[in-house]
């Protein structure tokens, strides 16, 4: 079984003795039926799952009346065995399907005799009109790829290996070299196999690149066929900037141009489009902003955006002939720059920041430009060994205005700090984001009122 962080998220869930239902969403072949079939049959006496793709009279239940006694006795005869009250938990998988089971789960969880987890793909989109949602008893819990954490562990790393770069990274101290060429290594294979459950056990199971990339294209195809059958519209503008993804990372801004997929397009006639392929997870816009101040949020550009696809391994397989072969040989060259952004857009991501960057004529292109907290924080992604040379990233530290304290640069080289410039290795991307606040209580006085 391949280790997973949101295992963690899943019995932290179970343990809150006013858990709602929890709906788990993320993109397609990312592995959400199989954690929560191994998380309920582990942590539940009993556990029931119901599929409505594979089980399509299922749906039946959530016919007639939504009131909790017949829903249970509904469910209690499709699954012909009884229920017991707080040791049971049910699954609804594939919900998307079936509007009426997110309808009915208000009231499932007001009965409280159960515990439930619903889970489907491309629950952003409008597929089917769900009547009425379930606000205030659903708790949503969003699921990805296989981070680069999650894959080195499922290749062996041990918790010690965590550990000790973790002090190094804290510490700004060298990580030694043995360790960081192995390192540099497994983040190579990441680059190319990425983090679809599939992709990452077949790898661990037989290092054969040829048939991960195989399993990548089955899963690529199976994106396309979603959106002839989940994209209400404009099915043919999405396919076509599903496509063109590769090759629009590969031109020298990054930036996704509407011209690649029609000469008369329009931001405002593709805007949807765009907006579909996000709302299914499987692509990543990262907007331009006016100038690094907090919020970010309020100085993007709507219309100007790069677009990563959610999974490197995927972007790997589309992407030109023998790009794999590349760089499992280190030729990560210019051409290369794309796919490692990529990687570094999709690890940010996982992590919960919201991806911007920044491109002025005066002052040049910076990567990626994140806020974490109250802080703007600037990061450059190299690939080659001119890590050190960044003048948009430099002239951005030096205005005035801006008042940016420190600035990230993720290349092949071991740690390094060159006045507010910090140099780290690919890998450390593991480390590079800020402990959420899990409770945040403030002390309120009002006796002088």
């Amino acid at each position: 079984m391949l280790f997973r962080e949101i295992m963690e998220s899943l019995v932290k869930w179970k343990n809150n003795p006013e858990k709602r239902a929890l709906l788990i969403t993320g993109a397609r072949q990312i592995g959400k039926t199989y954690i929560v079939r191994a998380f309920g049959k582990k942590h539940y006496e009993y556990f029931v799952e119901i599929n409505m793709i594979t089980e399509p009279k299922a749906m039946l239940i959530f016919e007639g009346s939504l009131d909790a006694d017949s829903l249970i006795s509904n469910i209690t005869a499709y699954i012909r065995r009884p229920l017991v009250p707080g040791k049971t938990l049910i699954f609804f998988d594939e919900i998307q399907e079936c509007p009426n089971a997110r309808t009915a789960i208000k009231f499932l969880v007001e009965d409280g005799r159960f515990d439930y987890i619903e889970s489907g793909s491309l629950l952003g989109v409008n597929y089917k009109e769900v009547k009425s949602y379930p606000v205030g008893y659903e708790e949503r819990l969003q699921m990805y790829p296989l981070c680069f954490r999650e894959f080195a562990i499922a290749l062996g790393v041990q918790q010690q290996t965590f550990d000790l770069l973790k002090e190094c990274y804290r510490n700004k101290t060298k990580v030694s070299d043995a360790i960081h060429q192995k390192m540099l290594e497994l983040f190579q294979y990441y680059i190319i196999v990425g983090g679809m459950p599939a992709a990452v056990w077949q790898f661990t199971q037989t290092h054969d690149i040829g048939e991960v990339i195989r399993i990548q294209k089955d899963i690529l195809n199976l994106y396309r066929q979603d959106i002839s059958k989940y994209a209400l519209k404009d099915k043919t503008k999405i396919k076509d900037i599903f496509d063109n993804i590769p090759s629009q990372l590969n031109n020298q801004n990054r930036r996704f141009l509407l011209s690649s997929v029609s000469a008369s397009a329009r931001m405002e006639r593709y805007q949807e489009s765009f907006l579909w392929l996000s709302d299914a997870g499987v692509a990543l816009p990262c907007y331009n902003i006016t100038e690094p101040k907090a919020p970010l949020q309020l100085n993007k550009k709507s219309n100007l955006f790069k677009l990563f696809l959610s999974d490197t391994g995927l972007l790997c397989a589309a992407s030109m002939e023998n790009v794999q072969f590349d760089i499992l040989k280190g030729n990560l060259s210019v051409n290369m720059g794309s796919i490692l952004e990529n990687v570094f857009a999709q690890q940010f991501n996982k992590k919960g920041l919201s991806l911007y960057y920044m491109n002025k004529k005066k002052l040049g292109e910076v990567d990626f430009i994140l806020q974490q907290g109250g802080d703007v924080v600037p990061v450059e992604i190299k690939s080659g060994n001119d890590y050190k040379k960044h003048s948009a990233l430099n002239s951005l530290l030096l205005k005035e205005g801006w008042n940016v304290k420190e600035a990230y640069v993720f290349c092949k080289e071991n740690i390094s700090v060159n006045d507010s410039i910090i140099y780290m290795p690919w890998y450390m991307v593991l480390y590079f984001f800020q402990e959420p606040i899990e409770s945040l209580k403030v002390n309120i006085d009002i006796t002088s009122l």
